[in-house]
């Protein structure tokens, strides 16, 4: 979402580097640039107009002037706002001391309420909570089965006494709830409201009703992230007519220009809590003010990655990879498959790389990614046998021909994947002692420092890869018909995916946290 302002700001804090000192002139043009900036992502005007400021006073005292590296003060300047105006610090749920907690969302129709309440449901049974949906959005149309459903897929309990669709009164529907999740040991309430198409007195009135009725420890306004500016104006009017504590950003995941979290917090004083982003049920996450703005300024977010990681990555699981490693056992196809289970837990690899710190300019690489190639690789292991995937020496042509038709994949993605595991194997064992290495179960980044030799028995070309279509695709069936009779051990540069996989110098894994290198690889 934020991609068009990440852009922006990154451009301008290239323009400041390699200067010794700056002068007004340079701070008063980066200033214009980070304006414009936001502007451009849609930034209720008083929040620009604030910032900039701000970054402006900072950037022209002795905090920069004395400075060893001013540009570098200037991206920490601005960082240190963008945190204050998205809530500085990460704003917690408040439990109640007697269960139930009650927990009220309200907002506009079309906001996304009723997926966010079982996204919310989810996310609390992770911390061992026992959540009751309740359905008191008896006004939209099949709004009560929706959330029966969606109740299901997270495997919560669903309060709805009444059909909804018009029939029903939403305020005694609240209050009973609290009942029933007392005599059935419910300790988190989940209230979800009707909407509206725009603001009106009966929404307001009806969301007051509610509001007195169970007396929630939380209100939460839920407000699409896409509609910009307006959902300021629609912030303002729910925090005059009923008040909340707290704001959801939903479709976070989107194309938008990310004003709406930008401006909601500075102008209603109510912190972001959390973020919905993707249609999953598990793509939900706390919203922490430090890490949006480190993701804003291209510097990476390693806290939430490893979070990520830990919930993916069985414990006893990553023990025995490294009591393995450790003591020189071969890694087999079968620990391979389990990484990449792993790592599709974790979420869209798209996302997850971008993560890593200076990514920004690999965007484009990024957005190629195709997390269905996981599917298509665990289909191909899962075609072997078990002495195959424990030895996969033993994988001859005959044998790459049945299990690519198992796969439902070409014989050139089998060769493909065999190619990448065995410089995954050579990666781990180059771990045990002490070296560099690729990053297995991770497409589109390769396997560490390319080697400046070539395989022998990797087909030589005298030319690089045609700008012309059809050039390139003859160029492709030839190498792919060369790669049927190659050994498994052939073409280390290939990709897991098929294709040209080479990892772009940003992503060299050298360059990566060893935290993030000891998940991906398993040690």
């Amino acid at each position: 979402m934020f991609n068009t302002l990440s852009d922006r700001l990154t451009s301008t804090f290239k323009g400041l580097r390699g200067k010794g000192r700056l002068s007004e002139a340079d701070i008063d043009a980066a200033v214009r640039e980070i304006r414009t900036a936001l502007l451009e992502a849609d930034v209720a005007l008083p929040v620009v107009r604030g910032f900039c400021a701000r970054v402006k006073e900072r950037a022209l005292g002795s905090e920069v002037s004395g400075a060893l590296n001013p540009a570098q003060q200037v991206v920490k300047i601005v960082h240190e706002e963008l945190v204050e105006v998205l809530g500085g610090e990460t704003r917690r749920l408040r439990f109640a001391k007697h269960p139930p907690t009650v927990i009220m969302l309200v907002g506009l129709q079309g906001a996304g309420k009723t997926t966010l309440a079982g996204k919310l449901a989810r996310w609390l049974t992770e911390d061992e909570h026992r959540p009751l949906l309740v359905a008191a959005d008896l006004q939209r149309p099949n709004a009560v089965d929706q959330l029966q459903v969606v109740g299901e897929r997270a495997g919560v309990g669903v309060y709805a006494p009444e059909p909804g669709s018009g029939v029903g009164d939403p305020v005694k529907v609240a209050r009973s709830s609290i009942d029933f999740a007392r005599d059935q040991g419910y300790d988190v309430v989940i209230v979800d409201t009707a909407g509206r198409l725009a603001i009106d007195e009966e929404l307001m009135a009806q969301a007051r009703g509610i509001r007195d009725a169970v007396n929630p420890d939380e209100v939460l306004f839920v407000v699409d992230a896409m509609i910009g500016q307006d959902a300021v104006t629609t912030a303002v009017a729910f925090e005059e007519g009923v008040g909340f504590d707290g704001v959801v950003l939903t479709k976070l995941d989107g194309d938008a220009r990310g004003g709406a979290a930008l401006s909601v917090r500075e102008v209603t004083g109510r912190p972001v809590m959390f973020a919905s982003i993707g249609e999953g049920l598990t793509e939900f996450e706390t919203f922490h003010p430090d890490r949006m703005a480190s993701r804003i300024l291209d510097m990476g977010d390693m806290l939430t990655l490893i979070e990520q990681a830990e919930k993916a990555f069985d414990a006893d699981e990553a023990e025995r990879m490294a009591a393995k490693v450790s003591k020189g056992e071969d890694f087999t196809l079968d620990d391979f498959l389990q990484q990449m289970q792993a790592v599709k837990k974790m979420g869209s690899l798209g996302k997850l790389v971008g993560m890593l710190p200076g990514m920004g300019d690999i965007k484009k690489q990024l957005e190629n990614v195709d997390d269905k190639d996981i599917d298509r690789i665990s289909a191909i292991i899962q075609s072997m046998t078990p002495a195959e995937r424990a030895n996969p020496k033993l994988i001859d042509g005959s044998r790459r021909a049945r299990i690519a038709k198992g796969a439902g994949v070409e014989v050139s993605a089998v060769n493909n994947l065999l190619t990448r595991f065995v410089d995954a194997q050579k990666m781990m064992k180059q771990m045990r002692s002490g070296g560099g290495g690729g990053m297995p179960g991770m497409p589109g980044v390769g396997g560490g420092k390319k080697s400046k030799g070539r395989s022998n028995s990797q087909p030589k070309s005298k030319k690089g890869r045609s700008g012309n279509p059809a050039k390139r695709a003859q160029q492709e069936a030839d190498a792919a018909a060369a790669a049927l009779e190659a050994p498994a051990h052939a073409a280390p540069g290939s990709g897991l995916m098929g294709g040209d996989q080479s990892a772009p110098s940003q992503a060299d894994l050298d360059e990566l946290p060893d935290d993030f290198k000891k998940l991906l690889g398993g040690a």
